[in-house]
């Protein structure tokens, strides 16, 4: 295939769209990329080219075998040597590779990597997950939101012991049975734990495989053209490697083009706009109540910023939670700190702090003082409190205030 450019830069063009001409001619043969393989059709007639069109989406890109063999080369090559040091990249152990990836999904290496530590020092294989508590396994992800992931992650373990004897399935299609598990997660799993060749696409490769092709692509097009790509031979460390571009070099906003190892097989060099602006961020205010019991009186306060964790006799204090409703629709079943629902204003919060949650911001003033006299909660002593589920607003109050 000759070499074309895009957007008037010198990148030449790695895919070839379905419907453009090869080497001018009006009855070209056009590689279409199906499943695994390449399908080579030949169609003499322009009316059949654009019934074959309307057939297949024209936004389906293609390759050339010669560029796409060097393109595998090349990233792999750098990413043997830039990849960062992550703790779940020193084994292919499935369940340490399926962990980390369901820890990943929404949430900041940055943020995943204590909380994967901790997870493995108190759950060191399946067999003691499936047998923990769901109380214990929460309260060992708290902070890293979006807590259903951890129940499903509790489930399959239960699931995977009971009736696979601690076994993970070695194929995507078998994983895909599992609680929390989809199409992403199988593909990542079965590539990367058993070496099964299938391409993964997360957000991360979404962008890489639009901003080198040119074009935004539907869903099941980036599905097609990740799997084009893929390295059989290294189909686990195709996938990171390829995820570690997009999140390292081909970031979101002002992407690294100048040191991307395949920028001259790139169409845009980060100049295709792949994804609108994310929502404004909501902002609200919020008041919590930090009450602590010192083990002979309950009282809002022990002097100023003082938080003991027992008192002259040595006994336990404790602190004042409340439980979520189990039906709750976020966060059902955590410990959070009792809510306020006004201020004083003529006082100062013990401290102020600030919280997200998907699309909002919180401000939120800390204050101590005692609880609404309608406030159901419960004395939990202070030494306890690491291993409750709390919710990650609760969990960065207590450790602003130095009882965790």
């Amino acid at each position: 295939m000759s070499s074309r450019h895009c957007c008037g830069c010198q990148a030449p063009v790695l895919f070839r769209g379905s419907a453009d001409k090869v080497n001018g001619s009006a009855s070209p043969g056009i590689t279409l990329g199906h499943d695994h393989n390449d399908v080579s059709i030949t169609l003499n007639r322009r009316s059949n080219l654009k019934k074959f069109m309307s057939k297949t989406q024209r936004t389906l890109p293609t390759f050339s075998n010669s560029r796409t063999s060097t393109f595998r080369r090349t990233l792999l090559a750098w990413y043997d040597a830039q990849k960062r040091d992550l703790p779940w990249r020193a084994s292919r152990d499935p369940y340490r590779v399926w962990l980390s990836e369901i820890m990943l999904q929404q949430t900041r290496v940055a943020a995943v990597l204590e909380h994967y530590r901790e997870f493995l020092r108190r759950f060191p294989n399946i067999e003691k997950l499936a047998a923990a508590r769901e109380s214990s396994v929460l309260a060992a992800w708290s902070g890293l939101g979006y807590y259903r992931r951890a129940r499903m992650l509790h489930a399959a373990a239960k699931l995977l012991v009971r009736q696979h004897a601690g076994k993970f399935p070695s194929t995507a299609k078998e994983l895909l049975s599992l609680p929390g598990i989809g199409r992403y997660t199988a593909a990542a799993v079965a590539s990367i734990a058993f070496g099964e060749p299938l391409a993964v696409v997360d957000g991360n490769v979404d962008r890489v495989l639009e901003r080198l092709s040119g074009k935004q692509l539907p869903e099941q097009q980036l599905w097609k053209a990740a799997n084009l790509l893929l390295d059989r031979n290294r189909p686990g460390d195709f996938n990171q490697a390829m995820m570690e571009l997009g999140a390292m070099v081909c970031t979101p906003r002002s992407p690294l083009c100048l040191t991307c190892p395949v920028a001259e097989r790139c169409a845009t060099r980060g100049e295709l706009t792949v994804t609108p602006k994310p929502p404004r961020q909501k902002k609200r205010e919020i008041h919590c109540a930090l009450v602590l019991h010192n083990g002979d009186f309950r009282t809002p306060e022990f002097g100023d910023g003082e938080c003991p964790k027992s008192n002259k006799d040595g006994r336990q204090s404790e602190v004042l939670l409340v439980l979520r409703s189990r039906t709750a629709s976020l966060m059902p079943g955590m410990w959070e700190l009792p809510a306020l629902a006004t201020s004083n204003r003529n006082a100062n919060p013990l401290f102020t702090l600030r919280h997200s949650i998907t699309v909002t911001d919180y401000i939120v003033r800390v204050w101590r003082t005692a609880a609404p006299a309608e406030t159901r909660g419960r004395w939990i002593p202070i030494e306890r409190l690491s291993r409750l589920p709390l919710t990650g607003l609760a969990r960065k109050i207590l450790r602003k205030a130095e009882l965790l």
